[in-house]
C-alpha cells in the first residue's frame, strides 16, 4: 500500500471523526483536546531527549495540567504555584550555561506550549452561544486544513522560492501564498454550512491572514525541532501521518490568536 494510500485511509475517517467530537463539545470535546495535548507534549519530551536536552516528563505534565485548570483553581494557590515557577524560569535564562536550566527550559517549553494551544482550540468551542462556537471551531479547523492542501499542491506545481531552506527545504513562497486561498476556502465551506456564520464575512478575513501566518509558522517551528533532533517525524502514532505534533502543530500556534481575535468582534 502506497503512503499516500495509508494518508487517506486514515485521515478520512479520522478527519470525519474530528469533527464529529466538536458538535458534540462539552466534556467529551475537553478530554479529546486535552488528549492531544498530552500526546504532543509526550513527543516533545522525546525529541528534546534526542537533542540532549532532557525534559523532565512528569514535571511537564503538571505544568500543563497546573495552566489548563487554571481557571477552577483559587487565587492563593495560582499565585504560590506561579512564583516557583517564574523565578526558575527568570534564574534558567540568566544561568543559559547550567545543564538544569536548559532542562527547566526545555520542561517548561513542552509542559506549556501544547496545552497552551489546545486550551484555547477548546476555548474557541465555548464561545457563547453554543452554535457561535460550533461554527468558529469549524471555521478554523476547516481554513487550517484548507492553508495546508493549497499551500502543498501550489509549492509543488508553482514553488521556485525556497521559504526556509535551512529549516524545511520542501516550502516555498509560491506555496505560501497559495495556503491564503486555501484558507479562504475552508471558510467559504463553513460560511456556507452555516445557518447563519456567527459574525459578517468582512470580519472573517482577518482569521483567514492569521491562519495563514501562524499555521505555517507553527509547522516551520516544529520542523526545526525535528531537523535538530534528528528525526523525520514526531512519532509513528498515526498511520501515514507521523506523530500527533505532525498533525496538529499548526493548530497550536493558530488556536490562541484566533482565539483572541474573535474576542475582539464577538
Amino acid at each position: 500500500m502506497s503512503e499516500l494510500s495509508r494518508r487517506v485511509l486514515f485521515g478520512v475517517p479520522a478527519a470525519a471523526f474530528f469533527l464529529y467530537l466538536i458538535w458534540v463539545g462539552g466534556t467529551v470535546f475537553e478530554l479529546f483536546a486535552a488528549g492531544i495535548a498530552i500526546m504532543v507534549l509526550f513527543e516533545m519530551t522525546r525529541m528534546f531527549e534526542k537533542m540532549n536536552q532532557k525534559a523532565v516528563t512528569v514535571l511537564a505534565l503538571l505544568l500543563g495540567l497546573f495552566f489548563w485548570t487554571v481557571s477552577y483553581q483559587p487565587g492563593w494557590l495560582i499565585i504560590t504555584l506561579s512564583i516557583p515557577i517564574l523565578i526558575a524560569t527568570v534564574w534558567a535564562l540568566i544561568n543559559r550555561s547550567s545543564r538544569y536550566s536548559n532542562r527547566w527550559l526545555a520542561t517548561l517549553f513542552c509542559g506549556l506550549y501544547a496545552p497552551l494551544g489546545l486550551f484555547f482550540f477548546y476555548e474557541v468551542r465555548l464561545i457563547e452561544p453554543d452554535q457561535a462556537g460550533l461554527w468558529f471551531t469549524y471555521a478554523l479547523i476547516l481554513m487550517i486544513w484548507g492553508n495546508d492542501v493549497f499551500a502543498y499542491f501550489g509549492g509543488k506545481n508553482f514553488g521556485k522560492r525556497p521559504l526556509a531552506p535551512t529549516i524545511s527545504p520542501n516550502k516555498t513562497w509560491e506555496g505560501f501564498w497559495s495556503g491564503f486561498a486555501g484558507a479562504f476556502a475552508g471558510l467559504m465551506i463553513a460560511y456556507g454550512l452555516a445557518n447563519p456564520f456567527p459574525v459578517e464575512l468582512l470580519y472573517t478575513i482577518p482569521m483567514v491572514i492569521l491562519v495563514s501566518i501562524f499555521g505555517p509558522a507553527g509547522d516551520l517551528l516544529e520542523s526545526r525541532l525535528k531537523r535538530i533532533a534528528g528525526v523525520k517525524d514526531s512519532s509513528n502514532l498515526l498511520p501515514g501521518h507521523g506523530g500527533f505534533f505532525d498533525r496538529f502543530d499548526a493548530l497550536i500556534l493558530c488556536a490562541p490568536v484566533v482565539y483572541l481575535y474573535l474576542k475582539l468582534i464577538y
